[in-house]
């Protein structure tokens, strides 16, 4: 079997599944947050009536994160809806934006996106925290009301996204109905070169076999190429799978996912027992073909959906009206660091907005110093315009007073994860999505530029 089809074997009581099989799966995780947290709730309390209870409160986490730091009222009143439901059912993981219990969650405009506005329990975007916080184990089930819930296969986990019925029908029963799918593999060879990140890797891939490619079906990323790949890059990597139609994003368990996995459980005190799905000598796969990641370039995915690849060296005729970065996909540590790299000692050209994805980004980027300066400081004197409130932000749309939101038809180079029209705004905005490496190159030249010609 492959790794998909052994945890949905596992999780179901089976010794073996096909694809095309329905099986019911007990969940070890169910994540959902702002948006789609109210909604969830109403479905819970419709079908197991009022007063009833969740069936683990320890197995639900709850993270807001999305249309957070904005003055609309009803964003605002979504959190609030999170914390009465979480103080009512007594759940532990519930990263708030306030401190106070009992209290109202009210973003001020006067005070603006530049300073912090949350409190210490805040994490962040959902998918970036799931991993931070210990939630995130080998060989288990994660369903989450959020299309990049597939992020959290880097760790060797099932993880998909779904809708509020289906995570209100888990909130009663613990279990779900799933279709196992049928699954490609992508068998890595060779390492990142220079001026290569995972964001290219992933672009590289869902160009070959479209935004429509792996449409319910497992991507499986395996190969002697996963060892130089960090856990970053295989979140990057995996958090993409939905862009190619894809039913999740799975790796396999190495070193390197055990190691962050228990340093993050310690840390958290979050449940630190689990076990990995192992890749089994025979597998069936519906596509597989191998690609050497050492031999791959700068990147980008143009307007109007992520399958629209073309290099970055072949695009510097598109002038740009702001670059991003941010986002589950590209605002972690690494990313930042990837673009403070290129931007070191220059000024960006255009506007340039930047979100780290959690509490623990905006901390690291303000602790490492370079040469005597914060890359915070580096960013921020570079010209790039950053917030101290961590979350989805901009990658999104939003509210209109979102921070980086596109408000007018303005062509945007960004380190996130959609392209979709008026996904970061305005509906007849454009998109391009690359690297932190490439947004970097291209902020500081205000076209889209191949990053290679700065390093």
């Amino acid at each position: 079997m492959t790794l998909t089809e052994k945890i949905l074997a596992r999780a179901s009581g089976k010794t073996h599944v096909r694809p095309g099989d329905n099986v019911w799966v007990n969940v070890d995780v169910l994540m959902t947050h702002d948006v789609c947290g109210p909604g969830t709730i109403g479905v819970f309390k419709r079908e197991f009536g009022a007063n009833a209870k969740i069936w683990d409160r320890k197995k639900v986490v709850i993270i807001p994160d999305h249309y957070i730091f904005t003055a609309d009222a009803m964003s605002n009143r979504n959190v609030d809806i999170l914390r009465d439901f979480a103080n009512e059912q007594g759940i532990e993981y519930f990263y708030d934006v306030i401190d106070d219990p009992k209290g109202h969650w009210r973003f001020d405009a006067a005070k603006g996106n530049g300073q912090r506005q949350h409190g210490s329990h805040y994490s962040g975007v959902c998918h970036s925290s799931l991993a931070l916080k210990g939630h995130n184990r080998p060989g288990e089930i994660l369903f989450g009301t959020d299309s990049h819930t597939c992020q959290s296969g880097a760790f060797n986990q099932f993880a998909t996204g779904i809708g509020n019925t289906d995570a209100g029908f888990i909130l009663g029963t613990g279990k779900l109905l799933i279709k196992v799918p049928e699954t490609m593999r992508f068998f890595f060879e060779g390492a990142l070169p220079k001026g290569l990140m995972a964001k290219d890797v992933i672009l590289h891939l869902i160009g070959e076999i479209g935004f429509d490619g792996a449409t319910y079906r497992a991507m499986q990323f395996e190969g002697p190429g996963v060892a130089s790949l960090t856990m970053d890059d295989r979140m990057t990597i995996t958090n993409m799978a939905i862009e190619a139609g894809g039913k999740n994003g799975i790796f396999p368990c190495d070193q390197t996912t055990l190691d962050y996995v228990n340093a993050r459980t310690a840390e958290n005190g979050t449940k630190n027992t689990f076990t990995p799905a192992d890749i089994d000598a025979d597998q069936s796969f519906i596509y597989d073909k191998t690609f050497d990641i050492s031999a791959l370039e700068p990147t980008v995915a143009c307007h109007p959906d992520p399958g629209q690849r073309k290099l970055a060296k072949e695009m510097g005729h598109v002038a740009l009206d702001r670059a991003y970065i941010g986002s589950c996909t590209g605002g972690k540590t690494s990313d930042f660091l990837a673009f403070a790299e290129i931007v070191r000692g220059k000024t960006v050209k255009i506007d340039t907005f930047g979100v780290p994805s959690t509490t623990r980004v905006l901390e690291e980027l303000k602790a490492t110093q370079w040469d005597g300066k914060s890359v915070w400081n580096i960013l921020a004197d570079a010209g790039v315009r950053l917030t101290e409130n961590p979350g989805c932000a901009a990658c999104l749309g939003g509210p209109v007073d979102t921070f980086g939101r596109m408000n007018a038809p303005l062509k945007c180079i960004s380190a996130t994860n959609r392209n979709f029209p008026g996904r970061m705004g305005h509906k007849e905005s454009q998109v391009f999505l690359a690297s932190p490496y490439t947004v970097a190159a291209s902020a500081l030249t205000g076209k889209i530029t191949d990053p290679r010609e700065f390093i």
